[in-house]
């Protein structure tokens, strides 16, 4: 049986709890009958026990944007992958672009923290993505393959099953500017075989980077691109429903 597609929601810092609430009661009503993919929500922190609640019985997984490296101690403001896991979380973002550019997490933060996340049963989605500047400088394979050696250093095989890699060209993240499907394609392509010949490990990957619902049909049938990690159009629910069902 061919592998579910699956399209996750990234809302960053938006939406209150009472506006987690009022979207899910409202988007699960609207993909009631979408059994085509995996779909995964990721709200903030604040909101995640709600969001648990309102999804159980449903196909709506839900996951935290973040969680901290070390499981307990002096760190204020943190949350850690063991108390995400507590309430009933199945998903973590590791390594996301703007928690490397704005929180200045290297590799080896992101790797602790995907070693502390799948310590805790949690399935991570790991994000790879180049700047414009390394674009045009053609190294973006390059690049990919550093993140990716580098951020699953030392991750046992067996757990590698529970990591799925979300390709995001930092320069179309927000902008509206989307790579081209083929470019997106191949760069997938070549994440599957720099897993394979580093790992020997086979993973799913996401596109994501201004995706919205006039997009997303093309990348999701991409043929390396095994779904989608959206931003901006995931916060409105007819849209981000309009992108679940293109997912066939």
């Amino acid at each position: 049986m061919p592998m579910k597609k699956i399209i996750a929601a990234n809302w960053k810092m938006n939406k209150t709890v009472s506006e987690t609430k009022d979207f899910l009661r409202d988007f699960k009503d609207k993909i009631r009958n979408a059994d085509n993919c995996e779909i995964i929500v990721f709200p903030p922190f604040i909101s995640l026990l709600d969001a648990v609640r309102e999804c159980e019985n449903t196909n709506i997984k839900i996951g935290a944007q973040n969680c901290h490296c070390e499981s307990s101690g002096a760190f204020t403001g943190e949350v850690s992958a063991e108390m995400v896991r507590d309430i009933a979380v199945d998903y973590v973002i590791c390594g996301h672009s703007e928690r490397r550019k704005y929180f200045f997490e290297t590799d080896e933060i992101v790797n602790k923290k995907i070693h502390k996340a799948l310590e805790n049963n949690l399935k991570v989605i790991f994000c790879v993505g180049e700047s414009l500047e390394i674009r045009e400088n053609g190294k973006v394979n390059e690049w990919i393959e550093g993140q990716i050696k580098n951020g699953l250093k030392d991750i046992p095989k067996e757990n590698l099953k529970n990591i799925t890699v979300a390709y995001e060209p930092i320069w179309a993240i927000g902008t509206g500017k989307a790579i081209n499907t083929e470019s997106a394609d191949g760069v997938a392509e070549f994440i599957k075989k720099c897993l394979a010949d580093n790992f020997g490990a086979k993973a799913a990957v996401l596109y994501g980077g201004s995706v919205k619902p006039s997009n997303a049909s093309d990348f999701i049938n991409s043929e390396n691109i095994d779904g989608l990690l959206v931003g901006g159009a995931s916060l409105d629910a007819e849209s981000f429903a309009e992108i679940v069902f293109a997912a066939r």
